[in-house]
């Protein structure tokens, strides 16, 4: 006997074959359908079940018949992304859809998409000149919203779960060495960014990071500082926003005595531009403002300031994030913790900081033998 869950919610019983089977209600554009899920134990089926009503609940109620994969896109950003993303995340998913996705997959109905066509797609997008890394976020994209309709009951599989997504070859981190930075922060005194420069090389904060702080998540006195947010440009019109970073990036920070000392004469500097801006200056307690209070744009720092400091110095051209990469390098090299180093750089684990670092603890690893040749040595 089928041991009822409630209206719509679904029951499940035992059939004559020895199988579980589940049943369900979606609302369609015809109304009213029920679905069945089958498995071996009643256990299995009651979490297919949970799972399957959960993405039904989330807005993703279309029966795939007709529904076409342009469809599914548009309805799974309004109702599955745009409530719970960043808007940040949120217009990224939405210009992948709109300028690579829906364009060449859009038409075909959602049932009827298989893996050749997600393979058609990301050859087509090499070929036409995109990266491979660029393709990759394309695929992330189009599993994620694949992933709700199996979820949904649209679909009973994945079809991009097993499309063969390019590779990409891991950027070589071009960090500067001890001399490189040394000369850097020398050339950087009294620069109107110099702390931020320093925030960045000494204490391994991300440019939106350092940009996103406020004096509240500063103590001086301490010598730390909370990393609680992040500035970003977003696409298509939207400006600078706020935004919270990855769980991880979440942190503590502890502050050398230079950042502490660039920080104390920074914010003697921007009171005095506070002064003379009077009336026109909007305080939101940023540390790196504009001269007038508000957020800074990271290109206009990275156009107008830090690459003419390092033509200034004769440094190679790279990237601001590089400075954050030298930090960590600079460490590594010298054999710190690895452990310490990921809760520095707000890794979610520490094997990806040993993976993205790993080349830079030749010297330490050296060390180490070195080490356990002195403890036991070949005395034959």
């Amino acid at each position: 006997m089928a041991r009822r869950r409630g209206n719509g919610e679904g029951s499940i019983r035992r059939r004559a074959d020895g199988r579980w089977e589940g049943r369900y209600t979606i609302h369609t554009d015809e109304g009213r359908k029920q679905k069945a899920v089958y498995g071996k134990t009643r256990k299995e089926v009651a979490e297919k079940l949970t799972d399957l009503m959960a993405g039904r609940d989330k807005g993703l109620i279309f029966d795939a018949g007709k529904l076409t994969v342009g469809e599914h896109l548009k309805q799974w950003l309004a109702d599955a992304v745009k409530p719970s993303a960043s808007h940040r995340t949120y217009s990224t998913n939405a210009q992948q859809v709109r300028d690579h996705i829906a364009p060449t997959l859009g038409r075909i109905k959602l049932k009827e998409l298989r893996k050749a066509h997600i393979d058609r797609l990301y050859r087509e997008k090499l070929d036409s000149g995109l990266s491979p890394s660029t393709v990759r976020r394309v695929h992330a994209v189009l599993h994620k919203a694949l992933e709700e309709a199996v979820k949904g009951g649209l679909i009973p599989r994945n079809p991009a779960t097993h499309a063969n997504k390019p590779k990409v070859k891991q950027d070589e981190i071009d960090p500067l060495d001890a001399s490189q930075a040394a000369a850097f922060l020398k050339a950087a005194k009294g620069d109107r960014f110099e702390a931020l420069y320093i925030l960045c090389l000494m204490c391994g904060l991300r440019q939106g990071e350092a940009l996103a702080l406020r004096w509240r998540d500063i103590d001086l006195d301490g010598d730390t500082l909370r990393v609680n947010l992040q500035l970003q440009r977003v696409r298509d019109g939207g400006g600078l926003r706020f935004s919270e970073p990855k769980n991880a990036s979440r942190r503590t920070v502890g502050l050398p005595q230079r950042a502490v000392s660039a920080l104390k004469s920074h914010r003697k500097s921007q009171l005095e531009e506070k002064l003379a801006a009077g009336s026109l200056y909007r305080d939101k307690g940023l540390v790196f403002a504009s001269k007038h209070g508000t957020p800074i744009d990271a290109q206009n720092v990275v156009n107008r300031y830090y690459k003419p400091l390092l033509n200034r110095v004769g440094l190679p051209p790279i990237r601001f994030h590089d400075l954050r990469h030298s930090c960590l390098s600079l460490l590594a090299q010298r054999g710190e913790p690895i452990r310490d180093l990921q809760a520095l750089a707000g890794h979610a684990t520490a094997a990806f900081t040993l993976q993205r670092y790993t080349h830079h603890y030749d010297a330490s690893a050296r060390r180490t033998a070195e080490a356990i040749d002195d403890i036991l040595p070949d005395e034959s």
